[in-house]
Parts: structure tokens; C-alpha cells; sequence
């Protein structure tokens, strides 16, 4: 019995930390398309359509299994205020601070959202915060803490630019983790698969919505390059690993699952470096290793 646990623990880090690393691309690609002069509800409206797709197939070959275990109004309703949460507005406010800030700096705000995931997941669903839990934050955000106080390439741009994009990370954040919470204490009853279907098809109706009520502009009148850019989204930092990270919630809890999320900002740093030519310095580095170390700690820890 314990070689099993082990064993889905184990696949558990494995699936999340490589979803978190495929999601943690999202911000180079949306700072590559906003080059094209494109505005983030177009931008957020485009990744959504060319998601749809993707769980409308998975709603047509699941719904006859799902008809037969029908979802109660509660569930429904906790997939809908889901969707709005996780998918459309923690997106939202994501893409709008990524309008003024480098897409370095928004992975190292976003990384605060673990220590939110803890508090809630404490205070609603009576979970307990472990010593190995609390030495992993204090671990990452140490290294977080290297890399955000260092005077180099990240916080490019004027200050007040920087203070509204910044202030609309850490809500989307905030989203964020009410996201990953609320899908933690219904993901055993719904299915990973049913919730994240579900909750992506409500959020894209909202981004419709959202779109219709605020934006003039053409969608289709953008250069080809963003629309590449975009189904590129949608399939490697969309759809791939929305289904990753719920599969890894079910495995090893949101706590430890918003633990391993850590490695994002590393991902996004390397990235933004590679195509985006952001600058990481020495000081940067050490930083990324610190962080680093708090994922192998919260990943042995687990394991055992």
C-alpha cells in the first residue's frame, strides 16, 4: 500500500510541476502577441476560442457517461462560480497586468498565490498547515525575495506602470487560488475532467460577453502571428495543462499542488529570457535555486 502511495505521489509532482511549467509560458506568449498591438480582452477572447474546441469534444464523447450521474444544483453552481473565478477573471486581470509589466515580474507576484491557497484552505476546509508546508513558503519566497529586490532587467517601465500591473497580478492571484480551493473540496464528487470542462466553457462565455460589452475591435483583423500565437496558447499553456494540474490537485492536495507552482516563476524567467530577451542576473539566479530547493523539499517530503 505505501509503494502505491509513493508511486502516486511521485506521478502526482510529475504532472504537476509539468503543467505548471507549460502554463508558466503563457505570459512570453502573451507578451510576443501584445507586440502585435493587440488589447488583452482580444487577446483573452481569441485563447478562449481556440480552447473551446478542445473541451467541447471531451463534452461530446463524456456526456452520455456524465448523464448518468447527473451534477447537483449545488455542484452546478460551484462550477460555474468556478469557471468565473479560475478561468475568466484570475485570466483577466492576469492579461491586463501583463500591459504594463515584464512577464518576469508578473510570474513573481503570481507566486504569492500558494500562501492564499493555504489560508483558505484552512479556514473552509479545516486543513491543516504542516511544519514541511510552512519550511517550503519560507524557502520560495526567500528566493522570490532575491529575485524581486534586485535592482536589475524586471521591473523595466515607470513606477506607476508598474504599481497597476502589479495590483492587478496579485488580485488575479487572489482568483486564483479561490480557484484552485473551491476545486479541491468538490474535484473528488464532479471528476477532474467534468469540472475543468465545464468550468473552461463557462469562462468562455464570459470573455464573450466581456468582449461584446467593451471592445470595438475586429477580431479577425489582427496579423497571422497572433493567431498563432494564440491557438499556441490555448493548446500548450491552456488546455494540456488545466487537465495536468487538476489531475495533480486530486493526487496531492491544493496546498502541496500550489507548493510545486513554484517552479513557475523559474520557467518564466528562462523563457522570457530566451524570447523576450529579459534580463536575469547572478543575483537572479541564486534566487531561482532557493526556489527550486522548496520544491524538492515539499516533493521528498511527499513522497516519504
Amino acid at each position: 500500500m505505501k509503494s502505491d502511495a509513493s508511486q502516486n505521489t511521485i506521478l502526482g509532482v510529475i504532472i504537476t510541476a509539468t503543467g505548471v511549467v507549460m502554463f508558466s509560458s503563457k505570459a512570453v506568449i502573451i507578451k510576443l502577441a501584445y507586440q502585435y498591438d493587440i488589447d488583452a480582452v482580444s487577446l483573452l477572447l481569441l485563447r478562449m476560442l481556440f480552447s473551446l474546441p478542445f473541451y467541447a469534444l471531451i463534452w461530446v464523447f463524456k456526456r452520455k457517461q456524465w448523464k448518468q450521474n447527473p451534477l447537483s444544483s449545488k455542484h452546478l453552481i460551484s462550477i460555474l462560480l468556478l469557471g468565473f473565478l479560475g478561468y475568466y477573471l484570475a485570466s483577466f486581470l492576469d492579461f491586463k497586468g501583463l500591459t504594463y509589466i515584464t512577464a518576469s515580474l508578473e510570474r513573481l507576484i503570481l507566486f504569492s498565490y500558494p500562501t492564499v491557497v493555504l489560508i483558505l484552505s484552512a479556514l473552509f476546509l479545516k486543513k491543516k498547515i504542516n511544519g514541511k508546508q510552512i519550511l517550503s513558503i519560507l524557502i520560495t519566497y526567500l528566493g522570490i525575495a532575491i529575485i524581486f529586490f534586485d535592482s536589475g532587467g524586471i521591473t523595466v517601465g515607470s513606477r506607476s506602470d508598474v504599481i497597476t500591473g502589479s495590483l492587478f497580478i496579485a488580485l488575479s492571484a487572489i482568483a486564483y487560488a479561490s480557484y484552485l480551493v473551491g476545486t479541491n473540496s468538490i474535484i473528488g464528487k464532479v471528476g477532474t475532467v467534468r469540472i475543468t470542462t465545464f468550468s473552461m466553457m463557462v469562462s468562455c462565455l464570459v470573455v464573450i460577453i466581456h468582449y461584446m460589452a467593451t471592445t470595438d475591435s475586429e477580431l479577425l483583423n489582427y496579423p497571422i502571428e497572433v493567431y498563432f500565437l494564440s491557438l499556441l496558447m490555448a493548446v500548450v499553456a491552456t488546455v494540456v495543462p488545466s487537465f495536468l494540474i487538476n489531475a495533480g490537485i486530486r493526487r496531492l492536495g491544493a496546498p502541496n499542488v500550489s507548493i510545486i507552482g513554484s517552479l513557475g516563476p523559474v520557467s518564466t524567467i528562462t523563457l522570457s529570457m530566451i524570447f523576450l530577451d529579459e534580463s536575469l542576473t547572478f543575483i537572479q539566479v541564486i534566487g531561482a535555486l532557493v526556489i527550486i530547493s522548496g520544491v524538492i523539499i515539499i516533493s521528498r517530503s511527499k513522497t516519504r
